[in-house]
């Protein structure tokens, strides 16, 4: 029987208990899963409000500062290009994010899709690295916008006392009332409903939206009357190169992080198999075009080397007898950091309520209140923890660490589509409360094959040899055929396996290799030749191997499904590996810190509450047919 030969979750003893709960996997959360009790959050979302909601959580404030830095350092007058560049690396994710959210709508995001494809362990790690991420983000979004809103006071140090910035004498901390205040306003809007907090992001995005048609609009007309000098500079349109345009690129890559935000309100989305994947298209695809239009507009109104790297929009309109266009500019800024700050706010009370409903945190995050259809008490923990960072620490050198968990994130969905695509989970978990259910369905099959062959005494295996001996008998070749079905599905999956293993290494031993300068040459070109060799021969057999029939019937079917596989995915695991390395040594330690803190709190609660410590795994058609039993005897 299938209950007692099936692999059960339950975290045994030793390195091979622990190491199996690292694995163990669950199933896509569907509407029959969640009707077994689980709360549910309110249905409101279209395409609109998912447009909105990207828009708003990708244009942030850095564009209006990117636009001079990135210039000046790096693209010069092809930072057009630049921004091209980037925000197609950032659509390869994007595809990914699209494919999986159709397929896996549940809360989450990138913490669901690597639970139900890569393991529990691994789950863990980008869900606890999500949470620092929004959490940080979210902060030091808050703590940016106090200093632009005083431009419209009179200066940096000109706001009302008691929005001001203050220095605690005794332990030298530089608090922000405003910022604390902005970030409680915004979560009290997040309690309020979905509907409600996505329609004000949607007001306040708009009007960063025509903040940044005015300066496109403006500097057009601007351009064209003086000739658009800064295209005219002696250096050409690479002043530094075609390596400078690609370093601009991947400065410019994380002015595009913010349209995973909409996969994480897939739960609550009408038809995620078709709005989900136009919201995060569409926004991805207007913030590249605002980037763009921008970029070109005022890297022709300045030479590159003349502009103001901190504000360099403003400072050229300024050039052109336009001083009170800055105050245009700083709206849109201030706009964008409100918008910015409810994205980051809006994701992490569903991750943790995801986390909670899976057991890895306690169930008090997985709470959703009946009036409003949101996780009011986890929201209110995040606002909490949000403001208080805000409110108390300069969070600027921290924003690093905000990189590390996107990133991170980006890496493991495009693993998950090699995974879902060459090795899905054949066997699901069953959950105690089909336990019942399913030894029904094995005494009926029993007794079915009792009354077949007329011997009460035979068990199920017995009957089951019997029942394929004859069918050999009468047809010799249909054991020979199964059998050699069989194994041939197993060689497969084992290559499919072993080749986006070969990727994972290869990319992480080209990468890093490629990233190194303090090693001698030789070494760095060998290390560079062993990654190349194991990323094409990873590549080489996905590309020659067939992909697995499972993919069609995996998660809800009829949705998005990502093009050029495994081509795709692997340039977005070459891209993000590449920027994750090099995002530096004190990021990394810090966020090692952080992600040591969750292997702590993993191994102590997250490992023993998991809602799969007791269950048993069965192949995926024997718990459809256990399911479809289970609501043929309730009805």
């Amino acid at each position: 029987m299938a209950l007692e030969s099936g692999s059960s979750g339950r975290g045994g003893s030793g390195w091979g208990g622990g190491f199996r709960c690292l694995m163990r996997r669950k199933q896509v959360d569907s509407d029959r899963v969640r009707a077994e009790g689980q709360p549910q959050l309110a249905k409101e979302l279209n395409v609109p409000e998912l447009v909105a909601i990207g828009v708003g959580s990708t244009v942030g404030a850095g564009v209006y500062v990117l636009v001079g830095t990135v210039a000046r350092e790096h693209a010069g007058p092809a930072l057009t290009i630049s921004f091209l560049i980037a925000g197609i690396a950032a659509a390869l994710s994007a595809f990914c994010y699209a494919e999986l959210a159709s397929r896996c709508p549940s809360a989450g995001s990138a913490y669901h899709y690597s639970y139900i494809c890569v393991g529990e362990g691994v789950a863990w790690l980008i869900g606890w690295a999500l949470v620092l991420e929004y959490t940080i983000g979210g902060s030091a979004v808050a703590r940016g916008i106090s200093p632009n809103l005083a431009l419209f006071f009179g200066g940096p140090d000109s706001l009302p006392w008691i929005l001001a910035r203050h220095q605690l004498p005794w332990f030298n901390i530089i608090v922000d009332p405003c910022a604390a205040a902005l970030v409680f306003i915004v979560t009290v809007l997040l309690c309020v409903g979905i509907k409600e907090s996505s329609f004000a992001q949607g007001i306040v995005t708009v009007l960063n939206a025509c903040v940044m048609v005015f300066v496109i609009i403006a500097g057009s007309y601007i351009g064209f009357q003086i000739g658009w000098v800064g295209y005219k500079v002696s250096d050409g349109y690479f002043p530094y190169g075609v390596n400078g345009m690609l370093a601009g690129s991947a400065t410019v890559f994380f002015a595009y992080i913010g349209f995973d935000t909409v996969a994480s309100t897939a739960e609550e989305v009408k038809n995620p198999q078709r709005d989900l994947p136009l919201g995060i298209g569409v926004a991805l695809a207007i913030c590249c075009a605002l980037y763009m239009a921008v970029s070109v507009v005022i890297v022709g109104l300045v030479p590159y080397f003349a502009m103001d790297p901190d504000t360099p929009i403003s400072s050229a309109f300024a050039k052109h007898g336009m001083q009170w266009a800055m105050y245009v500019v700083t709206s849109g800024a201030v706009l964008a950091l409100c918008s910015t700050l409810m994205g980051s706010l809006l994701p992490q009370p569903r991750i943790l309520m995801a986390m909670a409903r899976d057991g890895l945190l306690p169930s008090f995050f997985s709470d959703v209140n009946k009036q409003t259809q949101v996780p009011v008490k986890s929201t209110i923990v995040t606002g909490i923890c949000a403001a208080a960072l805000a409110f108390a620490m300069d969070v600027s050198q921290l924003a690093g660490m905000v990189s590390v968990g996107t990133l991170l994130a980006f890496t493991i969905v495009a693993v998950s589509i090699l995974i879902l695509r060459y090795v899905p989970p054949d066997e699901v978990p069953l959950p105690p409360s089909m336990r019942e259910s399913f030894c029904l369905n094995q005494e009926c099959d029993m007794e079915k094959d009792r009354d077949l062959l007329g011997d009460g005494n035979c068990n199920i295996s017995q009957t089951k040899d019997v029942i394929v001996l004859v069918e050999s008998m009468n047809d010799p070749l249909i054991g020979k055929r199964q059998h050699r079905g069989k194994m041939d599905e197993t060689k497969r999956r084992k290559i499919a396996a072993f080749s986006i293993g070969s990727v994972c290494v290869g990319v992480l031993i080209l990468t890093a290799s490629a990233s190194v300068t303090w090693l001698p040459f030789l070494p760095i070109c060998i290390g560079c030749i062993i990654g190349i060799v194991l990323l094409l021969t990873g590549l080489g057999a996905l590309s020659w191997i067939e992909q697995d029939d499972g993919r069609h019937s995996f998660g809800h079917s009829g949705g998005f499904t990502c093009p050029f596989v495994p081509v795709l995915p692997v340039m977005c695991i070459l891209i993000n590996t590449y920027l994750l390395i090099n995002l530096g040594g004190d990021t990394w330690m810090r966020v090692g810190i952080w992600l040591l803190m969750g292997v702590l709190v993993y191994i102590f609660y997250g490992q023993t509450h998991s809602s799969l410590t007791d269950v048993v795994y069965v192949p995926v058609a024997q718990a459809d047919e256990i399911y479809r039993s289970s609501s043929e005897y309730v009805s």
